[in-house]
């Protein structure tokens, strides 16, 4: 059964991100996309600036999300290796 309700959009600066990344890489990530949208809250949540975001881990990359709960949406913001994950804006 397929519980994926919610919609996925990215924003400019992940479109970005996957770009840059191999295409092995970016299997990966994708796969994992779609997992969070079965149970996007079993991620761990950020704090500080980017609280009310999740994120999870992909080798030594973070994948940073929001979950928009009344529209029905993740919000993929950024994939970057984890030494510059937390140094960039969203």
């Amino acid at each position: 059964m397929n519980k994926n309700i919610f919609k996925r959009k990215y924003s400019k600066k992940f479109e970005k991100d996957f770009k840059k990344i191999d295409s092995k890489l970016q299997e990966r990530l994708e796969k994992k996309i779609y997992e969070i949208g079965d149970n996007p809250y079993q991620y761990k949540s950020l704090r500080n600036i980017f609280k009310g975001m999740q994120r999870i881990h992909i080798g030594s990359y973070v994948l940073i999300f929001e979950i928009k709960e009344v529209e029905k949406i993740i919000l993929f913001h950024r994939f970057q290796h984890h030494d510059k994950a937390y140094k960039t804006k969203i």
